[in-house]
């Protein structure tokens, strides 16, 4: 017969971290990468004194250092994945990181519009053909970087039209596998691909049909672009940091499944997420037929992502037939 020890109720607090290994070797690539070109252009532009090769490369610079915050997050998370001090784990490291990401892409975007701005106000000229070699080769480079980083990013696709009424689109109130940390650095490659395509463009247009003009006006359109991710990226990311209230599905999912016969009723409830695809949940029973907090766990769907519940059960005397 098997003699029950405290062993028996405890767990580890790791949430969300069983393929972020595979993740973090993606980044590395990535970074590798990207230094790699940074330091090729920047010796370009200095030895053929190229002033678009030294200023593309010293922009590489600033999604290396984004990158470099991805890799350490991952690497800190992992490391300090068992650290007691940390309550739930280290879970929301990569929600910390996606949301340093995302201020770093609004920096990049308002720095856009900025320089933007004032090449519109006063146009300077363009060596059209060494440019669009630059932009060309930034743009490969940020292809092969996307696509690393997207077959460790999953689907990926986020609503960022999320709004205050505590919906975010959980379809089916299911879990998706939420790597903010990924997505910042993903989100940052694919801006400085979006950069490179409209200055193509730009530049073929100005080249060809002498619209100069177009070439400032597309870093306006891309800094609006890159802007509206990073906003959305920091709703997200700061949703998790401020533990706010899961969706409404989820919520209303774990009410229905406790409240299912009738005679139980859930008095408080709070869920939050704590690392990618998992959640904690607190919630407060009240009815006049308690039974052990095991009971009412079991009863909890499985496709929710509830890492780790608490339940109190209080008894409300005199309810027979429910608590009203």
């Amino acid at each position: 017969m098997h003699t029950r020890t405290l062993d028996d109720w405890t767990h580890v607090h790791r949430f969300g971290d069983a393929d972020t290994g595979a993740r973090e070797r993606r980044v590395l690539w990535v970074i590798g990468l990207t230094a790699a070109t940074m330091v090729a252009e920047i010796a370009g532009g200095i030895a053929f004194g190229s002033m678009a090769l030294l200023a593309d490369g010293l922009h590489m610079a600033s999604h290396v250092t984004a990158l470099a915050i991805t890799a350490f997050a991952y690497a800190f998370a992992r490391r300090h994945a068992d650290d007691p001090r940390f309550s739930f784990g280290t879970g929301k490291v990569g929600s910390l990181a996606g949301f340093a990401s995302a201020v770093l892409l609004a920096g990049f975007a308002g720095v856009m519009a900025v320089e933007s701005v004032g090449r519109l106000m006063a146009p300077r000229e363009i060596v059209f053909d060494q440019a669009l070699v630059v932009a060309a080769v930034g743009l490969a480079v940020n292809a092969v970087s996307a696509v690393l980083l997207r077959g460790g990013h999953g689907h990926g696709h986020h609503h960022d039209h999320d709004d205050d009424h505590d919906h975010d689109h959980d379809h089916g109130h299911g879990t998706h596998d939420d790597d903010h940390n990924l997505h910042g650095a993903y989100l940052h490659v694919i801006a400085d691909a979006l950069t490179s395509v409209l200055a193509i463009l730009a530049l073929l247009a100005g080249k060809l049909a002498g619209w100069v003009w177009l070439d400032p006006l597309m870093g306006i359109v891309g800094a609006l672009l890159i802007a509206h991710w990073s906003w959305g990226l920091l709703r997200r990311t700061g949703a998790v940091l401020t533990d706010r209230q899961a969706p409404l599905p989820v919520c209303r999912a774990i009410t229905d499944a406790i409240e299912g016969d009738g005679t139980d009723r859930v008095a408080d409830l709070h869920v939050w997420s704590i690392g990618p695809g998992s959640r904690a949940a607190i919630l407060s029973v009240v009815t006049d037929d308690p039974q052990a907090p095991a009971h009412y766990r079991e009863r909890l769907p499985d496709d929710l992502g509830l890492a780790h519940v608490s339940i109190e059960v209080h008894r409300c005397p005199n309810q027979h037939g429910g608590v009203p």
